[in-house]
């Protein structure tokens, strides 16, 4: 036994990730307390999602892999190919691909939710004898989300006629109003990951991630590095979010305002949206995609609007004011189609980097928010039931189908 490991429990969670390279450790460095996010694993719920999923089995292995390390090295080879295996092993079980290992419907996303913030907690509490620096501990976390999120497994084939889209989901979020939430986004992510649709015009490719409902990773650029290596290589992206009861919006128009709601980690921010070049950053930013085309189509039993609605401070003025057809000229955000929250920020940093890379006038790109996953009537306390698994199917049909119809209209 080569480690000294604080265990609290039998899972762990997510990070604010660093992605300098680290420097050799010169002394041992005391492990940090897991996070917000992270204890809230010892509760019933994520331990019987984890259970009747098979994903319980995640965390152990991955303790004895950093155990077994000896060096800084080590243990990032165990950090990355846990983080893989994690992905993929998601991914097969959205898509059918292997055994179930329990009675969890397999289009669940919360798995792997749970089952990251496993690994992220024993990487954040772990103590090697061969001592670990901030600057380690804090790049192996963020290797284990790159990887377990998806990102570094986004690629396309090569060769002509194949489209090309990519589609980013959420985790889970509002856990502490309601612990046993899904997010339909993340299963759409999982369920669509290198799937081909057939349209009109041939088939089409899709590769997805999934993104932390946390300010800290978006303020550190998690968005731009994920998205940026691949928007000039693919046809269409829609980044995905769960938003309204009963309805999916294609949103018009996106904000450059954070409007202080709590993350995963019960940390809030009011502020303009941090971006790089803040000198040239614009208050709005539009969609690309086809959203008439989507609005119109007979794309599944959900309703498809065409949100326009934005509340802004007028040039001039000092009070927010909802605008329903949009924002005038000269004013500043205060909330976009898709609200305030991250749904908000992601869109508006998907598309303001469309723009920077000069991809407005030809990549078709924006933000679509999904109905809100709801439990059957009556179901107060368990963690899945029959219309609860039909909604999420039924949800991502339909994100697949918006896809097929962007994608024809491009």
């Amino acid at each position: 036994m080569n480690s000294i490991r604080v265990r609290l429990g039998v899972l762990g969670l997510a990070l604010l990730t660093g992605f300098s390279t680290p420097t050799a450790a010169s002394a041992t460095e005391a492990a940090p307390s897991p996070t917000v996010e992270e204890r809230r694993l010892d509760r019933a719920v994520p331990q019987e999602i984890l259970r009747r999923s098979g994903f319980d089995t995640v965390a152990p292995r991955f303790a004895r892999a950093l155990d077994e390390a000896r060096s800084y090295a080590q243990a990032r080879r165990a950090v990355v190919g846990e983080g893989t295996q994690l992905w993929r092993r998601a991914v097969d079980r959205a898509q059918g691909r292997g055994p179930a290992d329990g009675d969890l419907s397999r289009d669940d996303d919360r798995p792997l939710y749970w089952a990251r913030l496993a690994l992220t907690r024993e990487v954040r509490t772990w103590e090697p004898e061969f001592g670990l620096t901030d600057g380690q501990r804090t790049a192996l976390l963020g290797e284990l989300e790159r990887t377990s999120r998806g990102r570094t497994a986004i690629g396309y084939p090569h060769g002509k006629g194949l489209k090309r889209i990519l589609v980013t989901g959420f985790d889970p979020f509002t856990l502490d109003r309601d612990i046993r939430i899904s997010n339909p986004s993340g299963a759409t992510a999982l369920a669509l990951d290198g799937t081909v649709i057939e349209t009109a015009d041939g088939p089409a490719r899709i590769e997805t991630a999934v993104f932390p409902v946390r300010w800290q990773d978006f303020t550190e650029g998690t968005v731009e590095r994920t998205l940026r290596p691949h928007l000039p290589e693919v046809d269409l992206f829609t980044t995905v979010s769960q938003g309204r009861v009963g309805r999916f919006d294609v949103e018009r128009t996106n904000g450059a305002w954070r409007g202080g709601f709590a993350d995963n980690d019960n940390i809030g921010r009011t502020e303009t949206v941090p971006v790089t070049d803040p000198a040239s950053q614009p208050q709005w930013t539009t969609t690309t995609l086809p959203y008439r085309a989507i609005v119109t189509a007979d794309t599944g039993r959900f309703p498809v609007y065409d949100n326009t609605g934005v509340t802004e401070i007028p040039a001039g003025g000092t009070e927010p004011v909802v605008r329903p057809d949009g924002p005038t000229p000269g004013s500043t955000a205060r909330a976009g189609g898709g609200g305030d929250y991250l749904s908000n920020e992601i869109a508006y940093r998907a598309t303001l980097l469309r723009d920077r890379l000069g991809l407005h006038d030809r990549l078709p790109g924006g933000h679509v928010h999904t109905p809100v996953l709801q439990f059957g009537t009556g179901n107060t306390t368990e963690v899945t039931d029959p219309e609860f698994v039909r909604n999420r199917l039924d949800i991502i049909a339909q994100v697949r189908t918006i896809l097929r119809v962007a994608a024809e209209e491009s």
